[in-house]
């Protein structure tokens, strides 16, 4: 195992004060850190812990180690420091919708390869989440606002959305005026966020949550912008996708005075320590695109 990491999790159990603790500071699970642990033991060759129901305490050799496991990730920070001057390169893999790698990450992607020639992205076009280590995924890039408390992941900004529909679908059925009268209409649904039903942000800032139904449900957005385009119903879809055509005429913002509810983008990762280069500055890129774009 890795012993700087091993150091890591050594100091933080002591700062900490308890395994859960530095479980939780560090995003590895409980039994990776004892794993650490019983590693960081074996290589000293002796207990570095007492360990009590109610707390954990240095042995003398803990104390001793404790001492030279602070002066090596010292040195291992000013390793790190340098480590930032140098080339960003390697593979990295990324995990992705289809909405997600044409709308966020394609606009930024080719910039930030110029900028790192010896970089080399690797894209996976899934829907589905996926297994990171099982799969060799270095990132994950998904829209959601239920995301399992379990994983690691950094929020990188929001994806708003606009109700809209063509105008003809609306001079053929009419305009609905206020959530509760999308019941009447065909809503057509994005399958992967909506259970029949749709929830809005109300003028006085509360979450209004409205029944809907529809004959299309699908699990990419595009295909729901075609639907629409074609005159076929009412549809929540990204403003990324919708803009262009809300600009044009062809399609029509519906109940403008209820914001759909926003939903996160998230970049999900194996580890908070020892990331590569060059995931921190992809993160960093799509943080800041998101930003802008916002």
């Amino acid at each position: 195992m890795d012993r700087i990491t091993a150091a890591q999790v050594f100091t933080r159990i002591c700062e900490l004060g308890s395994l859960s603790a530095a479980s939780r500071a560090m995003g590895m699970s409980r039994p990776m850190i004892s794993r650490y642990l019983a590693e960081m033991e074996d290589w000293a060759g002796t207990r570095l812990l007492h360990r009590s129901s109610r707390k954990l305490s240095l042995t003398p050799a803990g104390e001793q180690l404790l001492s030279q496991t602070q002066a090596l990730l010292q040195l291992a920070d000013g390793i790190s420091q340098v480590e930032l001057q140098q080339t960003v390169a390697g593979t990295l893999r990324i995990s992705c919708a289809h909405f997600t790698a044409q709308r966020i990450l394609n606009p930024l992607l080719q910039q930030f390869l110029k900028q790192h020639p010896a970089l080399k992205v690797e894209v996976q076009i899934s829907n589905q989440n996926v297994n990171l280590v099982a799969e060799r995924i270095d990132l994950a890039i998904r829209i959601t606002n239920e995301l399992d408390p379990n994983i690691i992941a950094r929020r990188l900004g929001d994806c708003r959305s606009v109700l809209c529909a063509s105008p003809h679908y609306l001079a053929e059925y009419g305009e609905p005026k206020a959530p509760a009268q999308l019941i009447q209409h065909n809503c057509l649904h994005y399958s992967n966020f909506s259970d029949g039903i749709w929830s809005f942000i109300a003028p006085n800032g509360e979450l209004v949550d409205t029944p809907i139904q529809g004959n299309l449900s699908v699990n990419e957005s595009s295909i729901l912008l075609d639907a629409i385009l074609n005159h076929s119903g009412i549809a929540v879809l990204p403003e990324l996708d919708a803009a262009p055509y809300l600009n044009s005429g062809a399609l029509t913002a519906l109940l403008q005075d209820y914001q759909p509810q926003p939903l996160g983008i998230f970049g999900i990762y194996r580890s908070r320590i020892h990331q590569p280069l060059a995931l921190r500055l992809l993160l960093d890129a799509l943080r800041d695109f998101l930003q802008t774009s916002a």
